[in-house]
């Protein structure tokens, strides 16, 4: 990339990231409140390179995405709690020593607050819906464990159901959380019949690939899904997959059974704006919000054409 026509320069580092909105979510920020800077795709499993190119003192900080988002822990100078806890970072910011003047590098994870912000920025009364409830998380990578994070650190979850066509991962979900100090109550729903002796939930995170059921533990997992959705208490979910689209299968049903649908698209677009408070030091409402998302819904509608 140019760098000399920006004073300052980011980069979004992981791979494959070429269907990613985040460099164009990072432009409409700094374009509508008056920064000359970019985000700029490093598309590589190269780390070294990563870390060359970090010395740059142009450089802001970085967007981290698989598969680097636990690689990078050995290469920062220290973690937020967020970052800490969740055990993978998704972005890398700078922190001057106030006694050295040193430049040190930092890591935090703002998935956990994108999952956070989409339900409350898009839920009109939290108390009613999901607070003191429940919760239900689908899937059992990375982002299941930032949602377990949120669900049980913010959204006062009284309990999280996880449903996952593979046991093992459940465990390892369950696992980790507890390691790390926020796996109480975190319990593995494996069947219907299971499901529907449970109460029911309010929020639910959909963590997991838009297909359609093939096997039949995939088969169970959605039907404990459609379970939780048919109970009487009809909450929010946040359907965490927006690529290649962001209403899914998922939503569709979610839709129909009376549940307020959350995109996934929300959760990327939080993430992003909690980023840019790291880098850029201002607060959210001095954020240019309802542009972003207008810009990114605008993409979504053109690639969906």
């Amino acid at each position: 990339p140019r760098l000399d026509t920006i004073e300052r320069h980011g980069y979004l580092f992981g791979h494959p990231i070429a269907h990613s909105l985040s460099p164009l979510l990072h432009q409409t920020i700094y374009d509508n409140i008056g920064l000359p800077w970019s985000q700029f795709p490093l598309d590589s499993t190269d780390m070294d390179l990563f870390l060359r190119l970090r010395e740059d003192p142009r450089f802001y900080g970085a967007s981290v995405t698989m598969p680097h988002k636990v690689s990078i822990l050995a290469h920062l100078d220290g973690l937020t709690p967020e970052g800490s806890s969740v055990g993978a970072v998704n972005t890398l910011f700078i922190h001057e020593d106030p006694m050295t003047g040193k430049r040190l590098y930092m890591g935090t994870n703002t998935d956990v607050v994108g999952i956070r912000e989409s339900f409350y920025q898009n839920v009109s009364d939290p108390d009613a819906c999901f607070h003191g409830r429940p919760a239900l998380v689908v899937g059992g990578g990375g982002a299941a464990r930032s949602a377990v994070y949120a669900l049980r650190t913010w959204m006062k979850a009284s309990k999280v159901y996880l449903v996952n066509r593979d046991r093992a991962e459940v465990k390892a979900v369950i696992d980790e959380c507890t390691a790390r100090g926020y796996g109480d109550d975190l319990i593995d729903v494996a069947t219907i019949d299971q499901a529907e002796a449970l109460e029911g939930v309010g929020a639910i995170v959909a963590c997991v690939p838009n297909f359609a059921p093939k096997t039949e533990a995939e088969k169970e997992a959605r039907g404990v899904l459609e379970c939780f959705l048919q109970k009487p208490h009809k909450g929010a979910i946040l359907e965490m997959c927006y690529h290649p689209s962001p209403w899914t299968e998922i939503s569709e049903i979610s839709q129909k059974a009376g549940w307020k649908v959350i995109l996934g698209t929300e959760a990327m677009i939080y993430q992003g704006l909690e980023q840019d408070k790291y880098w850029t030091g201002r607060t959210l409402e001095q954020l240019p919000v309802k542009k972003v998302i207008e810009v990114i819904a605008a993409k979504l509608s053109e690639t969906l054409l």
